[in-house]
């Protein structure tokens, strides 16, 4: 893994960090809610979270192996896991968000150089080499911890991800957040208005996730 790498490995780990501190103190009703997102609820975001990340996962597992691997079953299977995971109770999604964050760390954290370079793709997407996944996902929970509608926005993220330079569609979808307004306290508990940690190379982070199974 090059510095490069390593420093978005970090990254993701901070803004990990922040989604879980901020959604595991919504409350449930505030879960079932609309999220920014039409259609989706709070829970519907986090469920799509957590299947990213297991599908994600698959495609560095291919890659490891030097192996196509599909990221999703298909269309249909990606739609239903996100049903089945919105539906679950609370405290069940806030694991479920939590350890496929962990299992998409460690395999991206033990991933040899060359696996790096591997052409994977995600449903009908082009295809990118595998060190893309580590924008993609970075730029997922940046984007959809805005989209949960609680306080979270564009204000709030570090600059290091502001000015970053990211290819398209991830550009226009990160622009498309500048626009956001953000609704009426609600379910704006805890650590959901705190601002950012600031970044550190190799800093090892405060909260629970870290070191899950």
């Amino acid at each position: 893994m090059d510095p490069a790498q390593r420093q978005l490995n970090d990254q993701i780990d901070q803004a990990t960090q922040r989604l879980l501190d901020a959604a595991r103190v919504i409350t449930e009703p505030d879960l079932r809610a609309p999220s920014l997102l039409p259609g989706w609820t709070r829970a519907h975001v986090l469920a799509h979270l957590a299947r990213s990340a297991d599908a994600m996962r698959n495609l560095l597992i291919g890659a490891r192996s030097g192996q196509d691997r599909p990221a999703y079953a298909s269309t249909e299977a990606r739609e239903a896991d996100i049903q089945i995971s919105a539906a679950a109770r609370p405290n069940e999604l806030m694991a479920d968000l939590a350890d496929s964050a962990m299992a998409f760390r460690t395999i991206a954290r033990q991933l040899p150089d060359n696996g790096w370079r591997f052409p994977v793709r995600v449903l009908d997407s082009r295809s990118f080499p595998a060190e893309e996944l580590l924008t993609r996902r970075l730029v997922e929970i940046e984007l959809h911890h805005c989209d949960l509608g609680i306080g979270y926005d564009h204000t709030k993220w570090p600059a290091a991800f502001a000015a970053m330079d990211l290819v398209e569609p991830m550009r226009s979808q990160r622009a498309d957040r500048l626009t956001y307004v953000q609704p009426p306290q609600t379910a704006r508990a805890g650590s959901a208005g705190r601002p950012p940690a600031e970044w550190k190379p190799g800093q090892r982070l405060p909260g629970s996730w870290i070191g899950r199974g």
